[in-house]
């Protein structure tokens, strides 16, 4: 068994696009194993991400009416 690593790309549709070069080394019709690793957020990015989130909702809060009763509790 030959194993390949190479970057690829999911579509809009949910596909997992493979580069050319790869897709010419495989025989048509051959069956595959797929193995796909993902990469992952590391904290930093996910606590930017969550301070991002509190900080838009901050902004927003008291452009809303309903927002203002609860100011006030």
């Amino acid at each position: 068994m030959k194993a390949y690593e190479f970057p690829a790309k999911v579509t809009s549709e949910g596909k997992i696009e493979l580069p050319d070069t790869v897709l010419h080394q495989l025989s048509h019709d051959q069956q595959v194993k797929v193995i796909i690793l993902v990469n992952e957020p590391n904290e930093d990015e996910e606590d930017d991400k969550a301070w991002h989130h509190l900080a838009a909702k901050q902004l927003l809060k008291g452009y809303n009416e309903e927002d203002a009763i609860y100011d006030t509790l």
